[in-house]
């Protein structure tokens, strides 16, 4: 018998003064049994800095060509493609041929950094890939805040993302690997 998804709850308040976006958010996180808390949480907070009303989370994990988190116009077109962990570089290849933006959110320390430098000759020249980096020490820090029903606070400004639980806030500087290359 094949283990279920675990429900994650998330009361998600958003202050992004770098996009003058502030908007509650109530969201429903199914864990896949194989997705540790650090991934979902690295979701999670991907949702946050992307965050708008037709934002939503994909099958990710259990499906293969679904991301993460997608954002599709009204004639069902993709705008966003979003990815965590470390993505294969043909799945990433096949999703910038499919959406208008595609962003890769890395974690893991040297796992990251060593799949980074195996993708990058790959991955430099494609227009609409923006890869960026959580470093090691901030995924582990939002990690402990998982919890099965969560109320969080997240705050960006200048670049710099402050998430807050009620009873510590963890200060979250990404690291861009890779921008968009001028049209």
């Amino acid at each position: 018998m094949a283990l279920g998804a675990t429900i994650f709850k998330a009361d998600l308040q958003i202050a992004d003064l770098d996009r003058n976006y502030y908007r509650d958010h109530a969201l429903t996180l199914a864990r896949h049994p194989s997705e540790t808390d650090e991934r979902m949480m690295v979701r999670l907070l991907a949702f946050a800095l992307h965050a708008h009303e037709a934002l939503s989370f994909g099958n990710g994990l259990s499906t293969h060509d679904e991301p993460d988190l997608w954002q599709k116009d009204l004639t069902g077109a993709i705008e966003f493609w979003i990815d965590v962990g470390l993505p294969d570089e043909k799945l990433i290849r096949k999703a910038c041929g499919r959406a208008g933006r595609v962003f890769v959110y890395t974690y893991g320390g040297r796992v990251a950094d060593m799949w980074w430098s195996q993708c990058r000759g790959k991955l430099e020249q494609i227009k609409n890939l923006t890869v960026t980096n959580l470093p090691l020490e901030a995924s582990r820090a939002i990690a402990k805040r998982a919890q099965r029903s969560m109320c969080l606070n997240c705050t960006i400004q200048d670049e710099q993302i402050w998430l807050a639980d009620g009873t510590e806030s963890v200060l979250i500087e990404l690291v861009t690997l890779k921008s968009p290359l001028p049209a």
